[in-house]
């Protein structure tokens, strides 16, 4: 089985795959989106900060897609999907927070815009823990990781103690009540949990860039091969992060966004 290059199994429709499964999806050029009045947006129904079918918040990619939309002088559709395998009969245009790398993206088929901002794998830890870096870590410390993930192959391979969990969230929910020492999330859904749990409120260290595969850009992901859809979306993307549209989308999720490398 691959590694799961993140952190979180709610991502599926960017980061798992399966060679074979998944072909070029028949999604619509950008003349066909205007055409329609639509851009149609895949994402998962339960899966905050993300998004939210509930809508109350509605999640980041939801607001930052209603923004993108807007720029193309169109309205949102949202596709709820669970697996990137469904992209094809969701029939949507587009994917946010994508890892922004070819190889990530190889089997997807997704075009990728330019990137937006920069995430990866940090760890948090409780307030008062003595935890530092990744290099901080040793054969006394447990860690929380995804099952599957590089980050749990690397830290493996470094001989900590790592314990398995098949979300992000229960790994920090398990920090929290002490029952590990540090989880290897991403920042952006440690940030929630903060957000959301104030009176548990987890350190989280800065990222180790000397570690690659543990950090990554993050871009929009576009179904299909179209030159002028892509231009349009980077275009959209140039406008919104100049005049402070994703950075307040992503700030009222507690996230505060890296610039992408």
């Amino acid at each position: 089985m691959r590694k799961v290059r993140g952190t979180e199994l709610i991502l599926p429709l960017i980061i798992v795959t399966v060679a074979g499964l998944l072909g070029p999806a028949r999604a619509r050029s950008l003349e066909t989106i205007r055409s329609a009045g639509v851009l149609g947006l895949c994402a998962h129904p339960n899966s905050l900060p993300f998004a939210s079918k509930a809508g109350d918040p509605p999640g980041f990619q939801v607001e930052l897609g209603q923004a993108l939309a807007r720029e193309l002088g169109v309205s949102l559709r949202l596709d709820w999907i669970i697996t990137q395998y469904q992209m094809r009969s969701a029939g949507c245009d587009i994917l946010l927070d994508v890892i922004a790398d070819r190889e990530a993206q190889g089997e997807t088929h997704l075009r990728i815009s330019k990137p937006y901002y920069r995430t990866g794998v940090a760890l948090a830890v409780p307030s008062a823990s003595t935890l530092t870096s990744f290099k901080s870590l040793n054969e006394h410390t447990k860690v929380g990781v995804q099952v599957g993930s590089v980050a749990a192959m690397i830290i493996s391979q470094r001989h900590v103690p790592t314990s398995t969990f098949g979300f992000e969230s229960d790994s920090l929910e398990a920090l929290s009540n002490n029952e590990i020492d540090a989880a290897a999330v991403t920042p952006t859904v440690a940030s929630y949990f903060n957000l959301t749990h104030p009176d548990k409120a987890l350190r989280i260290l800065d990222r180790d860039e000397s570690t690659v595969d543990l950090n990554w850009n993050v871009a929009v992901g576009m179904v299909r091969l179209d030159d002028a859809l892509r231009e349009a979306m980077d275009g959209a993307l140039d406008r919104l992060r100049t005049d402070g549209t994703v950075d307040r989308i992503y700030k009222s999720y507690g996230v505060v966004l890296q610039a992408p490398r």
